[in-house]
């Protein structure tokens, strides 16, 4: 049992990344990014195709991250040169994706077994899923410092402030969409890192195994977010923190779901309502104090 939670931890850990991606895009512009679900896949299916061609590893994750931040960039040029809807710009790249993940892939999934991993870069514990576990957080102690440190620099805090208040920040000469291009670009690099990171953990990259994980990320958000509401907490280092925790929280609700037995046919449909309780919870608290 402890294995099954363990694994659950592992599994957090490498959809962190999507879940700050998700972050930025969602609470730091205000913008429902849906190429999420293309952008994972995109990252999951450059990293099988070049390490079934034997690339090294580490020549591997630059290239997954530059194919995802040129997914985003592109949805933010339809949003901001087109001026189309932002949640529409990123459907219409989504689904593009999925073609062009197709054709990269060659067929619908390529089994990663017996191929060298970044997991399989460190070997200190007599466990594999211990080193797996100590990798993933070496990671990801990395991200957590570099994003603070980008957010916490003044291009950091332009994008903050276009989020909350763009005509303001036009007024004082901030270029707008061009703050918006690289917010998307980095953020669809960090979730195109996640599915560099779930690839390898799980074997193998399948064309669909992006397709509904935005909902996971935005459930890790959202756990993020009443965290920081019930904390009274606006560092930004924290911020960062409670989403890595809603993704951890997120990724123990599955894991508690199947472990008391639930048909895993039913687990979309589990995550969607523990997505539905996160998002519905704090409306329903406000209109009881309200009533009383």
């Amino acid at each position: 049992m402890s294995q099954f939670y363990l694994t659950a931890l592992q599994l957090s850990i490498c959809l962190g990344p999507m879940a700050l991606g998700i972050f930025i895009t969602m609470k730091i512009f205000n913008i429902p990014d849906i190429t999420t679900d293309g952008s994972y896949t995109l990252g999951a299916v450059v990293t099988a195709v070049l390490l079934s061609n034997h690339w090294p590893v580490l020549a591997v994750l630059p290239l997954c991250m530059i194919a995802g931040s040129v997914a985003g960039i592109c949805t933010a040029l339809i949003h901001t040169k087109l001026r189309i809807d932002a949640l529409l710009a990123g459907i219409l790249v989504m689904t593009g994706l999925y073609s062009v993940n197709l054709i990269i892939l060659g067929r619908s999934n390529v089994p990663l077994i017996n191929i060298h991993s970044i997991f399989n870069t460190l070997s200190i514990f007599n466990n594999d899923i211990y080193n797996q576990l100590f990798v993933a957080l070496l990671i990801i102690i990395v991200l957590i410092f570099l994003l603070r440190y980008l957010l916490l620099t003044d291009f950091g805090i332009g994008m903050r402030a276009t989020g909350n208040n763009p005509i303001m920040t036009k007024s004082m000469g901030i270029n707008n969409d061009f703050i918006k291009i690289i917010g998307l670009a980095i953020a669809n690099a960090l979730t195109a890192l996640s599915g560099f990171l779930v690839a390898q953990y799980q074997s193998f990259a399948d064309i669909n195994m992006g397709i509904g994980i935005v909902i996971t990320g935005l459930g890790s958000v959202l756990i993020a977010d009443a965290l920081r509401i019930w904390m009274n907490v606006s560092n930004i280092g924290l911020q960062i923190l409670f989403v890595l925790a809603g993704s951890l929280i997120f990724q123990l609700v599955l894991a508690f779901s199947l472990a008391m037995g639930i048909d895993p046919n039913f687990l979309k449909l589990v995550t969607a309502l523990f997505v539905l309780f996160i998002v519905a919870l704090p409306r329903v608290s406000s209109q009881l104090k309200r009533a009383s």
